[in-house]
């Protein structure tokens, strides 16, 4: 057992002094309020960019104010906007939302929302370009690189003999400014995930998340979930990750700070040196907006913007097809790493306390095999380790961007591929997946796109 909770109707079991309510496990699938009492009905364009519906009205108008930070361009410094200036002088993007396409996920195949990941075998950044290449730069500084992507197709079957195409992607990097990378660099590619919900994450109590935990698979059902323990720039001590493609950030607030820095070149009392490396002259001479650039005021409001975006309720919870589909999903043992409920606990914000959520996450680390590795260990992760990432919204995400794609580097253009890429401890979710039929697999991917 590994503490995982399910649901069974209207009992409340009380184990070793401690009471869990639960319902069916069948209704764990079929929820609509998938972000407790904050839940969202919007379902068009702007599904994710919405406040959570329980917040207070001063709260709700320093959401507005994290938006426009999070939304509008920054600019190079020095500037009259001087709350915005200190772009860069390194960049991959000017905005937040210009690779969390209306808080939703990033378009690779448009140029944005894909950055890499850099270090070397030993597990340090590399000497000349640091941590995270950086594709874009102010006047005067070259930028980093530029990348290009090219995708080798690749052709396999279902049981009943329907074809399908896969794409594996290859990155190549071009026009180094600096000179070339360390031998045997390490590369990751990390397409922007989607916002929305993280406060709720975060609120949920770490030993929830620590005890649906086993490392070594001590029940044998071939899922071996385990935390990834990481040091960030708040706090000396390690602490649990949970956000992130490999949970290598422990909150809300340390993920908005280093996206400002690596992604943005805005610097914060959490980040407060540029990612300039001491090759980089140009870049080491370049104005700066400030120190820091942004004020911890504004960064607060920021990560508060974060923290509430609202979750999107489901939808057509009555079709069967999606009923169906939910069995298919359950039956296959999806939702042995894609939790379905969690809890949150006790939070400073209120809206975001002792909420019963929907997020379909363990929030754990989980080996997914060869085909989706990277290679590059991070924190506690192996280089073939990946954080379950949350489906809650999922369904909504080409309604939001109509170029989305998914897994960590984009390579899956639908979830039906995303699910064929799936590997190690989820190969046989994959199998029983290809051994259902048409009909069964349409409607598994209805029970995903209602979510």
């Amino acid at each position: 057992m590994k503490g995982r909770a399910w649901l069974v109707a209207g009992l409340v079991f009380v184990v070793a002094g401690a009471a869990f309510l639960v319902w069916p496990r069948g209704s764990d699938l079929l929820v609509e309020a998938s972000g407790g009492e904050g839940t969202t009905a919007a379902a068009d364009r702007n599904a994710f960019g919405n406040s959570a519906r329980n917040l207070t009205d001063e709260q709700r108008r320093a959401f507005e104010v994290g938006d426009s930070f999070f939304t509008q361009n920054w600019v190079t410094a020095p500037a009259s906007t001087d709350a915005r200036d200190g772009l860069g002088p390194l960049f991959n993007a000017q905005a937040c939302s210009s690779c969390h396409l209306r808080d939703g996920r990033g378009t690779p195949d448009d140029g944005l929302g894909l950055l890499f990941r850099l270090s070397t075998p030993e597990g340090d950044p590399d000497p000349t370009y640091g941590g995270q290449l950086q594709d874009r730069s102010i006047l005067g500084v070259p930028a980093e690189a530029t990348v290009r992507t090219i995708y080798v197709e690749e052709v396999g079957t279902f049981d009943d003999g329907t074809e399908y195409v896969l794409r594996r992607p290859v990155h190549e990097f071009d026009d180094l400014s600096y000179g070339p990378l360390v031998v045997d660099v390490q590369t990751s590619p990390r397409l922007a995930p989607p916002v929305f919900g993280a406060g709720l994450l975060e609120a949920i109590p770490e030993e929830d998340i620590v005890a649906a935990a086993d490392p070594e698979d001590s029940d044998g059902d071939g899922i071996s979930g385990r935390p990834n323990f990481v040091f960030g720039p708040a706090s000396p001590e390690q602490r649990l990750g949970r956000f992130g493609w490999k949970a290598n950030v422990a909150t809300v607030e340390e993920q908005v700070a280093g996206a400002f820095v690596g992604d943005i070149g805005i610097t914060s009392s959490l980040h407060p040196d540029e990612t300039c490396t001491l090759v980089q002259l140009d870049c080491l001479a370049a104005p700066n907006g400030g120190t820091p650039e942004i004020s911890d005021d504004l960064l607060a409001f920021v990560v508060f913007y974060n923290e509430t975006l609202a979750v999107p309720a489901r939808r057509n919870l009555d079709s069967q097809s999606v009923r169906d589909g939910a069995d298919h999903f359950d039956s296959l043992g999806c939702a042995s790493c894609h939790t379905p409920m969690q809890r949150t606990g006790d939070d400073p914000i209120a809206a975001l306390a002792n909420q019963v959520i929907f997020p379909f996450t363990d929030l754990l680390l989980h080996d997914m095999g060869p085909d989706l590795a990277d290679g590059r260990p991070d924190g506690e992760a192996s280089g073939s380790e990946w954080r379950t990432p949350p489906l809650w919204g999922i369904g909504l995400s080409e309604v939001v961007n109509s170029n989305a794609r998914f897994l960590h580097d984009g390579r899956a253009r639908s979830l039906e591929e995303a699910i064929l890429w799936h590997g190690g401890e989820a190969e046989s979710a994959r199998e029983g997946y290809k051994a259902l039929s048409e009909e069964q697999r349409d409607e598994l991917i209805d029970f995903l796109e209602s979510l």
